[in-house]
């Protein structure tokens, strides 16, 4: 991991999803990327050399800007910084941007403070999620104290949740955070200890070599997912959930129907996800 994409639109939202990815960057010696799209009733279309003549000005005027607001943040100092300015919207921009910079993470700042159902649905930030080959760590609030050394990954132990886990493993293994198990047993989808620890070895004896290989698993039984997770981060002291996501799907699919949602709705924590 050695690039690190962060879409920028100068608000503190942005510099707050900014500050956590300069100690991302910090920790691995990468180099940070920031986009920024264009939005001028942001609807000039670009196919047509009159109307790129006419976004010029603002690509340069936002060019000047880029190099104030860098100089600007102590926090990047020491750092390898570039910046581009794009014409399409974020969620269209970014794999393409992925693949320009090679990068390997996205760190975004999402809007608004009312939960992750506002926060996501509809918004860019929940499209860059869906769409984005690379993981994505989703900021929510100012974060000056956050811990970058332990993560509770929740996962639901499912045969299509072996590919995401691997990539989430590889990921916290390269930033050398540790990574918490958690699988949650609700009264909706209630299953006995032996059958979740069945299905936990079979998960994992799809991933490693050995039985010794296999992590521990925290089981909980609770209300939702949301519940059980925000307990498990209060009681390991972890400001950092990992999440699996369903592509285009609905984010709150990922656990048989439970509002995944409310991890984020109820806590100020980050959360970085991995495409099935």
């Amino acid at each position: 991991m050695e690039k690190i994409i962060v879409p920028i639109d100068f608000s503190d939202c942005s510099e707050n999803a900014l500050f956590i990815a300069s100690l991302v960057a910090k920790k691995i010696d990468a180099s940070i990327h920031l986009i920024h799209t264009l939005n001028m009733g942001d609807s000039i279309l670009l196919d047509e050399e009159d109307d790129a003549k006419k976004v010029a000005p603002y690509v340069k005027a936002l060019e000047i800007k880029f190099k104030d607001y860098i100089e600007k943040k102590d926090f990047l100092k020491d750092l390898e910084i570039s910046y581009r300015v794009r014409q399409k919207p974020i969620h269209l921009e970014i794999n393409d941007s992925i693949d320009e910079v090679g990068a390997d993470l996205i760190v975004m700042g999402s809007h608004g403070a009312s939960g992750f159902q506002e926060v996501f649905v509809g918004s860019n930030t929940q499209k860059v999620v869906r769409n984005a080959k690379v993981p994505v760590i989703v900021i929510k609030n100012k974060m000056e104290n956050f811990d970058i050394d332990e993560v509770v990954y929740a996962c639901d132990f499912e045969d299509y949740s072996v590919a995401p886990y691997v990539k989430a493993k590889a990921f916290f293994n390269k930033l050398n955070i540790n990574m918490n198990l958690i699988y949650v047993n609700k009264p909706t989808s209630f299953k006995s200890t032996a059958k979740i620890k069945q299905q936990i070895k079979d998960f994992f004896g799809k991933v490693y070599a050995s039985t010794n290989d296999y992590p521990s698993v925290e089981i909980y039984s609770d209300h939702s997912v949301e519940d059980a997770v925000m307990a498990y981060c209060s009681e390991i002291g972890a400001k950092f959930i990992g999440l699996p996501t369903r592509g285009r799907k609905r984010l709150s699919t990922i656990f048989a129907g439970s509002n995944a949602e409310g991890i984020v709705n109820h806590s100020d924590y980050a959360v970085v996800t991995f495409k099935i």
